[in-house]
């Protein structure tokens, strides 16, 4: 296929915006399914993309599915990503392969948290987008108050593309500003289109909007604001401006409909073929690694070597499947890849193109596809080539995991079981971590909040059948210092034969611009050269273990500026060991603090329950920080601890009837107040004498 003519997009938003039924939408009128089914069905289907049980029962997207459809002679490589911020990876690795976004707004809520999380992801890869206001037809929906919020909460220089013919219960179609037709969206699933004049209440109104698309425009084409002096504005130059903006990332086309009610999709998928960039228009980079990491760029043509991404791994019934993004070059079935990182060899043996959880075999993908390859060994973020090139992808931005928690097996045959799935999940997702506590020889598994954890959990369950015992959830901590201490620690040892000798000087303080840093002001050879990495060698092992709570220590300067050797006992160990009793002796004088992390909560909550969500806050220790009300809801924003917010997804389930929700995200770290402090300090060595 002509690369002209491919798009690959990501559909995100903020949960329940309704991204999953859009997809479901997208995939009916692209005639890849030949019924609609709902997110929460009573038919008991569910959405074709939520092909995990799990997602299906519990009516949200865990994993992010990949299909491809076929429209109007263009081939769309569409990604559907989950909006719970616990599986934010998922969004991660989506954004990083893909050329295009939509982002979802609930006419409602408007530009809600996670709306805020993924526009900083699409900023971060530099991924150009088209908003949908989503919902017109519920009570309350203000799609002009939702493109003001792109501008004022995401700085986006967001332009009306469409209005809405009639709000709520009388949304009936759209006026289409580039072409000034209203559009109406009849049939039972809204196939018919029909074509008309723009109702006499709304011409005024479309004229104002239709210049304001234009002004904001002509900006990005000379052509157009000439024309528009003239009074011969075409619908291609138009496209054109709006299509340069677009890609600019200088501007972001706003479109508006109903999915649930079958209003206005079809536009938005011409909107993803007219606005968004085809594989060759956007510039992938890599790193050369035989040339120091020089950046090169990949060309999105077929006759050049591959070079490919494994951006997702899954282990299916056929064994893993991994998702790679052709950058350049053709990946047929029998070509022997080369992993840059393993320094492997591999053949195809199997090319399938995705459709949700079902797929179909391909003999040969192209330069900017997404396909997938079966029973190749690999990691995700490893880069494949045809052998000829080691060059590396830049990989994806991996947040670290917050919350941990220890399980524990019922019986021996659960405990192999329960191996596999962890070596598994761990290779799958790279937020999910799992470790042996030396101390405890509990198995530790790590996430991004109880969610994350608990769908891990009950995956175990139901795929491998393991029975699991799990411990209280466990706060990442952290310890740190509060001023400066001073040391000179002599480490001297005889032992018969040469000894060890190494004597360390300086002073630790506080660090706020990384969480370590050694500065070397040895001056005339007091520690010679060699040994000085020896001393940063052994400051950075005492950082693993704070000895308050055994947690990692952060925020930490060293600075080393006296010393002695001696001729014979000095050596390598001997610095590492004078450096260790170093730091332990200033730590316990710097004023040693502990850390824990703070999470930005977001609390939707229906007016009526506000100040039952206000003191529940208040009891977690929580700062609310800002709260905007419309006439029936009010958005509550708080900084909170971690560890206060265990369970509370049920306290305000009871507090609310069930009507809130809420979304919680990896702030900062912050300070623990004193009594918890001393709570966490006797509990810890209550732990070391047991």
């Amino acid at each position: 296929m002509n690369i002209s003519r491919m798009r690959n997009i990501g559909v995100s938003a903020h949960i329940d915006s309704g991204k999953t039924t859009l997809s479901e939408r997208i995939l009916y009128y692209c005639k890849k399914i030949h019924a609609i089914h709902e997110v929460k069905g009573k038919d008991g289907v569910g959405a074709t993309m939520d092909s995990m049980d799990l997602e299906r029962e519990r009516g949200i997207t865990i994993a992010s599915a990949a299909t491809n459809v076929e429209w109007k002679g263009h081939s769309i490589n569409i990604i559907d990503t989950p909006g719970h911020v616990d599986f934010t990876i998922e969004v991660e690795r989506a954004l990083r392969v893909l050329d295009g976004a939509v982002l979802v707004l609930c006419a409602v809520g408007g530009v809600q948290s996670q709306s805020i999380t993924v526009d900083r992801q699409l900023k971060r890869y530099s991924v150009p987008r088209l908003a949908f206001v989503n919902k017109c037809d519920r009570v309350g929906a203000d799609p002009y108050k939702v493109r003001d919020q792109l501008e004022e909460k995401l700085g986006l220089n967001a332009v009306m593309l469409q209005l809405p013919i009639g709000l709520e219960d009388k949304l009936c179609g759209i006026v289409d500003l580039v072409r000034m037709k209203a559009v109406y969206f009849e049939g039972p699933h809204g196939n018919d289109l029909r074509e008309d004049d723009i109702p006499a209440d709304m011409a005024k109104l479309a004229a104002e909007k239709r210049e304001e698309l234009i002004d904001k425009a002509s900006l990005f084409s000379d052509e157009l604001a000439a024309s528009y002096l003239e009074g011969t504005v075409t619908e291609a130059q138009l496209k054109a401006a709006v299509r340069k903006g677009t890609l600019s990332l200088k501007l972001v086309p706003v479109f508006m409909g109903s999915a649930y009610k079958n209003v206005a999709v079809q536009p938005l998928i011409d909107a993803v073929i007219d606005f968004l960039p085809a594989p060759d228009e956007i510039p992938a980079e890599a790193l050369d690694l035989d040339k120091n990491e020089a950046t090169v760029t990949l060309a999105a043509v077929n006759d050049r070597e591959p070079v490919a991404l494994a951006f997702k791994l899954e282990d299916g019934q056929f064994g893993q499947l991994t998702y790679i993004r052709i950058y350049q070059g053709s990946i047929g079935k029998g070509t022997e890849l080369y992993n840059t990182r393993s320094r492997r060899k591999v053949r195809v043996g199997r090319l399938v193109r995705l459709h949700a959880d079902s797929m179909e075999d391909i003999e040969r993908a192209e330069a900017g596809d997404i396909v997938a390859l079966f029973g190749i060994d690999c990691h995700s973020g490893d880069t494949f080539t045809g052998g000829n090139l080691n060059y590396a992808l830049s990989s994806m931005f991996v947040p670290e995991p917050v919350i941990s928690l220890a399980v524990k097996p019922k019986d021996k045959k659960a405990e192999e079981n329960m191996s596999k799935a962890l070596n598994r999940f761990s290779k799958e997702d790279p937020t999910f971590r799992t470790f042996v506590d030396p101390e405890s020889n509990e198995t530790i598994i790590k996430g991004m909040g109880e969610l994350h954890l608990d769908v891990y959990l009950e995956r175990m369950r139901r795929e491998y059948k393991v029975e699991l015992e799990t411990g209280a959830p466990q706060v990442a901590y952290r310890e740190t210092i509060a001023r400066k201490a001073e040391f000179d620690y002599t480490h001297k040892k005889q032992t018969g034969g040469s000894g060890q000798y190494g004597r360390v000087a300086g002073f630790i303080e506080p660090n706020t611009e990384s969480d370590y840093e050694f500065v070397d002001e040895i001056k005339g050879g007091a520690i010679p050269r060699e040994f000085i990495p020896s001393c940063d060698k052994g400051f950075r092992k005492c950082l693993n273990r704070g000895s308050l709570i055994g947690f990692p220590i952060v925020g930490v300067k060293v600075t080393i500026n006296d010393g002695s050797a001696h001729a014979v006992d000095s050596s390598d160990i001997a610095f590492q060991q004078a450096a260790i009793g170093a730091f332990r002796a200033a730590y316990s004088k710097a004023k040693p603090e502990i850390l824990e992390p703070i999470m930005r909560v977001t609390v939707e909550t229906p007016v009526d329950y506000q100040g039952n969500v206000f003191s529940s806050i208040n009891q977690r220790r929580g700062i609310i920080l800002a709260t905007t009300e419309d006439v029936r809801f009010s958005k509550i924003e708080a900084d909170v601890p971690l560890s206060a917010m265990f369970g509370y997804a049920t306290v305000l389930r009871s507090l609310s009837q069930g009507k809130a929700e809420f979304t919680m995200e990896f702030l900062k770290y912050g300070k623990v107040p004193a009594s918890i402090r001393e709570e966490l300090i006797e509990t810890f060595a209550s732990r070391k004498k047991s």
